[in-house]
């Protein structure tokens, strides 16, 4: 449900996949930075030319989900609008056996009532820090890439750790145009966040997996918060105002959110690796934990509701990669891919070819200069295809040690955190690795002590699952593997190690952040001794992935940055980062194999949809629904679509007016989207939202939560 991406279309259009983007977008195309936003074009295409005080209320009015979402503030009193699938990591850590609030919903009749959820984090960008030639200046000419690595990374350390020491503000160095650009966020942090309003699961994610990427859907995909500051609602001054009236068809609309990441700017070659290694891998790593997960939750209903969260990201990420992957494979995208790259080398190398004389002028009205590219400029495109060289020899190992695929458990992740975060500690901060950086140990701690259930036979059941992918793929006789099982079956191994280990008591996992290296090492955990087993061979393998494959690609991908930057100057759009962005497009229907598909649907079309299903999940309506149906408008839109260039961490974003106006919140995107990580389009690829006039006529007529109506309404 969060992958939203779009085709790139147009005459003169080249996709940064290919390294080249356009100086007129012929489309709604662009996640635009909100300190480089698309003047220009708004106002020659829609006539619309906001002041920065409309940009700046907008930033400060979203809200980032540390569970990997998007929100906003609808509220004076710190009311947050966000999905119920966001949502649902804080309602499912909250419920219980005799109370699951994913399934029954829930309302806060009373601010008493208002639940605070065990480890959720916000963040609201309150202000942008140009840093690049700070951060560029660190890396020396010479340096290996192991030195450079080393070089930035002290950096971005300690260019976050001044601005927190000087603002208090969370403080994040982003790479941008993957190393064009180096800029430091700012953002407000809000850790006491309760839960408001949430409907029942089976009219959230109405139609489940078989609906999930299609359109036209029937979703209440909605979900309030309330944040706090002292034990008191927080006061916002920046907040969206609510439309009742909602979005209409045609009308030009912006999403404010924090999408997660694109592929737009990779090289053919790249892209060729994520279709050929990275993607089958991962989704043969779906398919598997999927039926873990179904296989696990058949079992019971208890077993099914603390699977929920787990087996609804598997199946939502099998089905999104799938459609991505298939792009992938088609000869058509491929081959205009190859084209658009050839350009790009085509313009580069006439700029080399022109240096020193009068280039003709470009379509940004000005020649691109030769003398804007760094003297070394030499082939990024062969540099990236040395780094991925790199990069598949330790692939399925670095997958499978240091992004712990082969240890699916949240107390061997506990374990890992406790014995890297006392390593890392005794550093100076620049010699940290980025997660254990000064200015972000808050962040991680809070988490780290997570009062949030663990549930042992869950626990046992994907662990020893990943345990055995360990042995499957590296051969049982493997020293390490033989090591990691001890002479033990995979499920023998995980049930000794889940039942040994006492990280699942947060008094445990304190004191042993309290304590050094030494005193961690000692540690009888099974678990702790495990994670101690596995960090050094897992620590080598990510410093050769950061020196060899990731800094070589942002050297590479930074030069190809330059050369857009002089061709086309730096009014264009970087991959998405997981940070604020501002979309835009126009509220419209599409045709699908001849037949038009309307704009939006309404509530009527919800009840023919349940009836036709037979009424059965996961078209089974809630009994509220079904008993309040004589109070509902049914002529209310309820689902609608725009060209608003989105994807997955997009989820929970408000979708806004030309008066900065909640008319909507996206919630997915159609199956015409899948592939769109990589290329943009608006021929039939949707962002699907919930419409603002729907959330309103359900708040009233079907759950009778007048506080939040005259909240939103005052």
């Amino acid at each position: 449900m969060d992958r939203k991406h779009n085709y790139l279309y147009g005459i003169v259009v080249m996709t940064a996949m290919a390294g080249l983007w356009p100086v007129e977008a012929p489309a709604d195309e662009g996640m635009w930075l909100f300190n480089n936003p698309p003047k220009k074009l708004l106002q020659e295409k829609y006539n619309f030319a906001p002041g920065d005080d409309w940009y700046l209320h907008l930033q400060r009015a979203s809200v980032r989900f540390n569970s990997g979402g998007s929100g906003s503030f609808v509220s004076a009193d710190g009311l947050v609008l966000t999905n119920h699938h966001v949502g649902a990591d804080c309602l499912h850590k909250l419920s219980t056996k005799d109370r699951d609030l994913v399934a029954e919903g829930f309302y806060a009749r009373t601010p008493e009532e208002e639940i605070r959820c065990v480890d959720l984090e916000l963040n609201v960008l309150q202000s942008i820090e140009d840093m690049t030639a700070r951060i560029n200046a660190a890396v020396q000419p010479g340096m290996s890439s192991a030195e450079a690595n080393q070089a930035r990374r002290a950096a971005m350390n300690t260019v976050e750790k001044e601005s927190l020491d000087r603002t208090g503000l969370r403080s994040d160095v982003i790479t941008l145009y993957h190393g064009g650009l180096y800029h430091l966020y700012r953002f407000k942090k809000y850790t006491d966040i309760r839960i408001v309003f949430a409907p029942e699961k089976d009219i959230a994610f109405f139609g489940g997996d078989p609906d999930n990427f299609e359109y036209p859907r029937y979703d209440l995909d909605v979900c309030f918060f309330r944040v706090y500051e002292d034990g008191k609602p927080a006061r916002i001054e920046h907040y969206l105002k609510w439309s009742p009236k909602g979005a209409e068809d045609g009308e030009l609309v912006f999403v404010s959110g924090h999408p997660g990441r694109t592929s737009r700017l990779n090289t053919m070659a790249h892209t060729e690796f994520l279709r050929d290694r990275t993607f089958p891998h991962t989704l043969r790593k779906l398919f598997r934990w999927e039926v873990v997960l179904s296989t696990y939750s058949a079992e019971s209903r208890e077993n099914a509701r603390r699977a929920l969260d787990d087996l609804f990201g598997v199946q939502n990420s099998r089905k999104a990669r799938l459609g991505m992957l298939a792009g992938l494979q088609d000869p058509s995208i491929v081959s205009r891919k190859r084209s658009e790259e050839q350009q790009l080398r085509q313009m580069v190398q006439k700029m080399m070819e022109d240096a020193g004389q009068k280039a003709a002028p470009t379509s940004a009205g000005r020649p691109p200069s030769a003398a804007l590219l760094p003297q070394d400029f030499g082939d990024p495109w062969a540099g990236v295809i040395a780094a991925l060289k790199v990069w598949d020899g330790i692939y399925y190992d670095w997958d499978l040690l240091e992004q712990r695929s082969a240890f699916r458990s949240q107390l061997f992740g506990i374990a890992r955190t406790l014995v890297r975060l006392v390593e890392e500690s005794g550093k100076p901060n620049a010699e940290r690795l980025r997660e254990y950086r000064e200015s972000n140990l808050e962040s991680l701690r809070f988490e780290l002590f997570s009062e949030a259930p663990i549930y042992e036979d869950l626990e046992t059941t994907l662990l020893a699952d990943s345990l055995s992918m360990l042995a499957e793929m590296k051969g049982f006789e493997d020293s390490l593997v033989r090591t990691v099982l001890a002479g033990q079956a995979p499920r023998e191994r995980a049930a000794r190690l889940v039942e040994g280990t006492k990280l699942a008591s947060v008094e445990v996992r304190k004191k042993l952040a309290e304590t050094g290296p030494e005193a961690v090492r000692e540690s009888n955990d099974p678990m702790i001794q495990l994670a101690l087993l596995v960090d050094p061979p897992a620590r080598d393998l990510r410093k050769t992935y950061e020196d060899q494959v990731e800094e070589p690609l942002r050297q590479a991908y930074a030069k190809l940055a330059v050369a857009r930057f002089a061709i086309y100057g730096t009014e264009v759009y970087p991959d998405a980062t997981f940070t604020l962005r501002l979309a835009f497009g126009q509220v419209k229907g599409y045709t699908e194999q001849g037949r038009p598909v309307p704009p939006w649907t309404t509530f009527a079309g919800l009840y023919r949809r349940a009836e036709e299903q037979g009424n059965v999940p996961p078209f089974q309506l809630p009994p509220r629904w079904i008993e309040h149906k004589d109070r509902i408008d049914l002529t209310t839109p309820f689902n609608f679509v725009s060209t608003a260039d989105i994807i997955g961490g997009n989820s929970g974003s408000p979708v806004v007016n030309r008066n900065g106006e909640v008319v909507g919140l996206i919630f997915d995107g159609n199956i015409q989207s899948l592939v769109l990580d990589f290329i943009y389009t608006e021929q039939e690829a949707r962002a699907v939202s919930v419409h603002s006039a729907a959330i309103l006529e359900a708040l009233r007529s079907v759950y009778r939560t007048d506080r939040i109506v005259s909240e939103l309404l005052p």
